[in-house]
């Protein structure tokens, strides 16, 4: 029989290396490379065992039997949403999160709402003993849910359970802490998080228990462990926000059965977590009055028009290289927005600092927030506020042409709802009948003209 040897496995993206190094050749990460026992070579009595249990490949056709999915809805629309609706019976969700942003509580409001709605739910904890869960459910309010809770860490003893009880949804809290008794690694390792992981995830599409795990996040903000693990789940869901801040952003990054960059905007209080039914208005719930260098860009996330307020600031600079400084927006792409504006207007940043900031923590994504930005800086850099009843979006190219953008009409519908009256967006917004006056702009320099007529106006 073949001699297992040990290797040394990368933490960070999962790499397989013969030997120790302080450096992963792969991600460059420094000191992630843990030793592991290597599984032994599959002998020729193996192969043959496995030969003879081999069975013959079935083939369908695509036109079989495919209604609507069945879900179960945990009543709290945020969640829901951004799951597809509801949770799909025998699929597997990763949630993953900065410490203390949420995670547990949202979990546990959800599955006590599925209990009281007559669906079997089970939360298993691994890192928090039960008494504290019980805790934090009487915080809440939840103590009376016919939830059923343990603590264990053990995979097999999991699993174990799951088989006997038969719950239609199980949490795994979470699968860092997990180990299965088949490995020597230590629990939260690459090759214990991808091994118990995987038994989780087939255990659920053999049963129908719809599994979700919560995992841990990197210091970069990415979920702990092997990038395997998300491919192997249906849905990956990242919690996201700031703790100063009151609410969180549910996001859905991957979704089988549902669309992606959906979000759920939720309120951090006293009672837990409470859903947002209009995060527009949140976010510009503490807007003031006309101020030079804010703008209110008509966003979409997922398939929900979100307004928020984009804040920027130009101010001169004491040292020889501007500082440049970002938050919840790509700093490539500012770079990029104020060449454009340096080239095609004529504005100068060479001597002055630039500082660009969404409000209210939001992470922006799409390329339909380059005018807005745009806007604010023009409006910092003239000293010219633009109106508070005007919101913003567009596409900017390198050539300084402001392209259209999909969604437009669900964008401006929201801005009617919420009370403003014009819009600066691409000429095609301003086509049809659109709910607000839209002023169509064909390059940057319809912005820097427009946001200069405000100014002599006032």
């Amino acid at each position: 029989m073949a001699r297992a040897d040990n290797q040394y496995v990368c933490q960070s993206c999962g790499s397989v290396h013969a030997k120790w190094a302080g450096r992963c050749d792969d991600c460059g990460s420094w000191n992630t490379l843990i030793e592991e026992v290597a599984s032994a070579p599959v002998g020729t009595a193996a192969k043959s065992k496995k030969a003879g249990r081999r069975g013959r490949l079935e083939l369908v056709t695509l036109d079989g039997d495919g209604g609507e999915l069945p879900r179960h809805q945990s009543r709290i629309a945020e969640f829901d949403r951004v799951c597809g609706g509801g949770i799909v019976p025998g699929s597997a969700l990763l949630v993953g999160g900065d410490p203390g942003i949420g995670k547990s509580t949202l979990l546990l409001q959800a599955v006590a709402n599925l209990a009281n709605n007559d669906v079997s739910t089970i939360y298993v904890s691994g890192e928090e003993a039960v008494d504290q869960v019980r805790r934090r459910a009487r915080r809440l309010g939840l103590a009376d849910a016919p939830v059923a809770l343990a603590a264990e860490t053990n995979l097999e003893n999991i699993l174990d359970g799951l088989k006997s009880e038969k719950p239609q949804i199980a949490v795994i809290d979470s699968i860092q802490t997990l180990w299965t008794d088949q490995l020597a690694a230590a629990p939260g390792t690459v090759a214990q998080v991808r091994a118990c992981a995987q038994e989780l995830v087939r255990f659920a599409k053999k049963s129908g228990c719809a599994i979700v795990l919560v995992g841990h996040v990197t210091k970069d903000g990415q979920i702990a462990g092997p990038r395997v693990v998300e491919h192997m789940v249906d849905g990956v869901l990242y919690f996201e926000g700031e703790r100063s801040h009151q609410f969180r952003i549910l996001r859905a990054v991957k979704n089988r059965f549902g669309p992606t960059d959906e979000i759920g905007v939720f309120e951090m209080g006293e009672a837990g977590l409470q859903e947002v039914e209009n995060p527009s208005a949140l976010f510009l719930n503490d807007r003031g009055n006309q101020t030079p260098g804010a703008a209110v860009f008509a966003g979409m996330e997922g398939t929900r028009p979100v307004l928020t307020e984009i804040q920027a600031l130009v101010a001169a600079s004491p040292l020889g290289t501007p500082r440049r400084t970002v938050v919840g927006w790509d700093s490539g792409r500012l770079s990029m927005v104020l060449a454009v504006l340096e080239a095609r207007c004529g504005l100068s940043f060479g001597g002055r600092d630039v500082y660009l900031n969404v409000a209210g923590g939001l992470k922006i994504g799409e390329p339909a927030a380059d005018v807005a930005v745009a806007a604010a800086i023009i409006s910092s850099a003239l000293n010219a506020p633009l109106p508070v009843d005007a919101v913003v979006f567009g596409e900017m190219s390198l050539s300084g042409d402001i392209r259209a953008v999909g969604r437009s009409e669900a964008r401006l519908k929201e801005a009617a709802k919420l009370g403003f009256l014009q819009a600066l967006a691409p000429l095609s917004a301003s086509e049809g009948n659109p709910p607000v006056s839209v002023r169509g702009l064909g390059g940057v320099a319809d912005l820097v003209a427009t946001i200069s007529a405000w100014q002599l106006e006032d």
